[in-house]
């Protein structure tokens, strides 16, 4: 059991599903508050969701180590707490309260361990298990605004060197990406003010014609607003990157006759067993998706990269395309194979209202093996979806229409759809693609044939 009065660091830990790092939403705890074992101390947001911190010591806040808008990497020290015993199920401590190179005690490794499994068993319902804590080493946040803002008339100060300056000159630096040690301060004992930062970034801005990062303002002549990549949109980006750089997709479609889907949709809303549940077509085209993978598996396969190998997968988590507040989502109904449709339709419809709460996990956004994803509620007819990393197809369901139809040699108004399938041409073929998007375009039409299922 470390020392009372020892600090105890507390790490990022390792969020699991190979994120590497976090973007510090907010602090629910301020210096000096007391915090008790699992109490959530902050909300930190990763490329798939906000998760809740709890904090695996029980003491007083002694330091806050970063500030919201920070992107944290795992292993990088997010706050020191001061013990007041009740810490026991640390263990014996090596070198609590021993005061390191930067005047506070370590921890050691027994205490990240010990963390670690506090913060793990604390994670619970909504939020994602954390696990571990990943590198020890020393680490640096990278700021979410551009870095490298300097000021070619200062000298930068010898490292290590206290930099006196002002909160809010601090706070305008991170977010303008200016580097303190090259600002010369004007303030009492030669602290940095917000004046000296802000004429800083400024005289940059001017030199490179470009905008101040952060703030909207127009230099050198352009009218252009420069917004920092972070959270969902940056990892969004990256994916869609591998996706177009690294697969090799193609696309097909298909326009089919879905009023016999319109009609069942009307009609099972109104029966007891789906009052209140969210159906809509996107659940019959996943119930079709599902029911044609069952006849051509291929499709959910993907292809090794590495190994140089196509993965044959024999469980189906099928990812929902999401529109959310913080971006594009993909949240996933694990082992969907073998539902039936009004198990689907609940599945469908928890999952999408926890990613668009922001209480999915990584867990629930990770993982797919094949997704849906419905562009047709924002009334247009079709998309060429780009494939997702790790995954071999994607369907796009475009918007429903009445438009004129030959039904039976007869001209009439019928319910119809277009169907795209996006798909990596490495593991499936043209013929494959084709057959599998007329099977769920068969299904559609006549929907009678997934309910017997």
């Amino acid at each position: 059991m470390p020392d009372t009065g020892a600090i105890l660091e507390f790490r990022l830990p390792d969020l699991g599903e190979g994120l590497a790092d976090a973007e510090l939403v907010s602090w629910s705890v301020g210096v000096g508050d007391h915090v008790d074992l699992n109490q959530v101390i902050a909300e930190v947001e990763t490329a798939k969701a906000v998760v809740a911190l709890p904090c695996p010591y029980t003491g007083t806040v002694a330091e806050l180590l970063a500030e919201p808008g920070e992107t944290v990497v795992v292993g990088a020290p997010l706050i020191r707490v001061r013990d007041e015993g009740g810490n026991a199920h640390l263990g014996e401590v090596t070198g609590a309260g021993s005061s390191g190179a930067n005047g506070h005690s370590g921890g050691g490794a027994a205490a990240a361990d010990a963390a670690g499994g506090a913060a793990g068993s604390a994670a619970g319902g909504s939020n994602a298990v954390l696990v571990g804590y990943g590198p020890q080493g020393e680490f640096r946040s990278r700021r979410r605004a551009a870095a490298g803002v300097a000021d070619a008339g200062t000298t930068a100060k010898p490292s290590g060197e206290p930099i006196p300056a002002v909160p809010a000159a601090r706070k305008l630096a991170r977010e303008l990406g200016v580097d303190l040690a090259q600002v010369a301060g004007s303030g009492p004992d030669g602290a940095i003010t917000v004046a000296d930062v802000r004429a800083v970034a400024e005289r940059a801005a001017t030199r490179t014609g470009a905008v101040t990062p952060g703030t909207g303002e127009r230099h050198g002549g352009d009218r252009e607003t420069r917004t920092p990549v972070s959270g969902v949109r940056k990892r969004t980006a990256a994916a869609m990157v591998t996706s177009a750089t690294t697969i090799p997709q193609a696309s097909t479609a298909l326009t089919v006759d879905c009023t016999a889907t319109v009609d069942a949709v009307e009609h099972l809303r109104a029966t007891p067993e789906f009052d209140g549940l969210p159906l809509t077509p996107l659940t019959f085209a996943a119930a079709a998706v599902l029911a044609a993978v069952d006849e051509y598996p291929d499709v959910n396969g993907y292809f090794d990269d590495q190994a140089q190998e196509i993965v044959s997968r024999h469980y189906v988590n099928l990812g929902v395309a999401t529109a959310t507040e913080r971006g594009l989502l993909v949240p996933h109904v694990r082992d969907a194979e073998g539902m039936g449709l009004r198990a689907l339709c609940v599945a469908i419809g928890r999952c999408v209202a926890a990613a668009r709460a922001g209480t999915a996990s990584p867990a629930d956004l990770t993982g797919g093996t094949i997704t849906v994803t419905n562009v047709g509620v924002f009334g247009v007819d079709t998309g060429t979806a780009l494939v997702n990393p790790g995954e071999a197809a994607i369907l796009c369901l475009g918007a429903i229409a009445r438009r004129p139809w030959v039904a039976e040699g007869v001209l009439t108004i019928r319910s119809v759809v277009t169907l795209s399938l996006s798909f990596d041409h490495r593991l499936i073929d043209g013929e494959l693609a084709a057959r599998f998007l007329a099977r769920v375009g068969g299904y559609l039409t006549d929907p009678l044939m997934l309910l017997s299922r």
